[in-house]
């Protein structure tokens, strides 16, 4: 019991680091905004789901953005979005790609820490170099980070990911699985035992990984993780033929597993360069802003 109580005293006080956060708090997305930045194209695994490769103004989902960013143009953007929005509090990186397999990522935290050392600091990643970088994200100022983690057995990832690229070699079926899952799990200790406000992303994949989610959320929840949020597949890729999960199905989930952690509820699979409150993107000004900031950054060059 006593554990328990300090368990829920610890992910109590995560949850007060985030509560500004609109990707982590439903009170704060109706009050604070936050801008992707995408500055990192390279992606290290490949999902089934995930297709990178075409942008339409009207899609709002992961991988998609309107153009990758240095990190100087980047740098820019911020200092136009947040001149023009004070409600903007959090910068995120979360793509295109994999931000921890972009060096570019870090050089554009850098930036961010040196000019707006008040606005947040966040990055979405699929976990696989977490550990590797965990303390170079602490140093840089990351206080919050979200890692998506789809399966626990190797069985199940081999159906999701179809190869993994790791310290220069590339791994396929089995031996990609057990290296993703094991590096997941492992950066996601890593990061809460730097003090990180941990959100873990699930897919739910009909047919696939559905019976698996609630022992994620268990493990994820006893090693520490702050809160979870449940999606819905987008169908598309070599998933495209999957039913995509209704709303009766991600509740159940979530119900079976608010024991372990608190439920995310309002995510809207953003894009990677989203920017302003949630549900709110401003997607047709924000590229008007790109366009400008563009064509200054080409001058200058």
């Amino acid at each position: 019991m006593v554990l328990q109580c300090c368990e829920k005293t610890e992910r109590d006080t995560r949850l007060e680091k985030v509560k500004y956060h609109p990707c982590f708090s439903r009170e704060a997305h109706h009050r604070y905004g936050r801008v992707h930045m995408p500055v990192a194209p390279v992606c290290n695994i490949q999902c089934r789901y995930c297709v990178r490769k075409f942008d339409c103004a009207n899609e709002s989902r992961p991988g998609v953005t309107s153009r990758v960013l240095s990190p100087d143009l980047a740098l820019q953007r911020v200092r136009a979005v947040t001149g023009r929005d004070e409600r903007v509090t959090v910068v995120g990186i979360a793509g295109p790609g994999d931000p921890l397999a972009n060096r570019s990522t870090f050089e554009f935290m850098g930036l961010v820490k040196r000019d707006f050392p008040e606005l947040s600091l966040c990055l979405s990643t699929n976990g696989l170099l977490l550990s590797d970088y965990v303390d170079e994200l602490v140093e840089l100022g990351l206080k919050t980070i979200t890692v998506t983690i789809n399966a626990l057995d190797p069985k199940t990832a081999g159906k999701i990911y179809a190869w993994v690229k790791y310290d220069g070699k590339s791994f396929r079926g089995a031996e990609a699985a057990e290296l993703l899952i094991g590096k997941q799990w492992q950066g996601l200790r890593a990061a809460v035992a730097a003090g990180l406000a941990v959100k873990v992303n699930t897919i739910c994949l009909p047919g696939i990984n559905e019976e698996e989610i609630p022992y994620i959320a268990e493990k994820a929840g006893e090693m520490g993780a702050t809160i979870m949020n449940i999606m819905s597949l987008i169908p598309q890729g070599e998933f495209s033929n999957i039913q995509k999960p209704g709303i009766h199905e991600i509740t159940r989930l979530r119900h079976a597993c608010m024991p372990h952690l608190p439920m995310l509820m309002h995510c809207r699979q953003c894009r990677a360069d989203a920017t302003g409150l949630l549900g709110e993107d401003k997607d047709m000004e924000t590229e008007a802003l790109l366009a400008k900031i563009g064509d200054e950054y080409l001058d200058m060059v």
